[in-house]
């Protein structure tokens, strides 16, 4: 006899699926830059959004992985 506690096993759920789910139940967003089912002034938007909120996205020159 095989137990797993919940969430352990089982079948795993597609990010998408764990993105719409979230944005059903809870009200969060999870949006990516690259998606390329945003417009380009989707995309912008969603950049202005997430600095506004969090600042500055991190620069690829040099350095730390943060």
């Amino acid at each position: 006899m095989r137990w797993h506690p919940k969430g352990y096993g089982g079948h795993r759920r597609d990010p998408e699926q764990v993105k719409r789910e979230g944005w059903r139940e809870q009200g969060l967003l999870a949006v990516s830059l690259e998606d390329a089912r945003l417009t380009w002034p989707e995309r912008e938007l969603v950049r202005q959004l997430g600095e506004k909120l969090y600042g500055p996205p991190p620069s690829d020159e040099g350095g730390r992985h943060g």
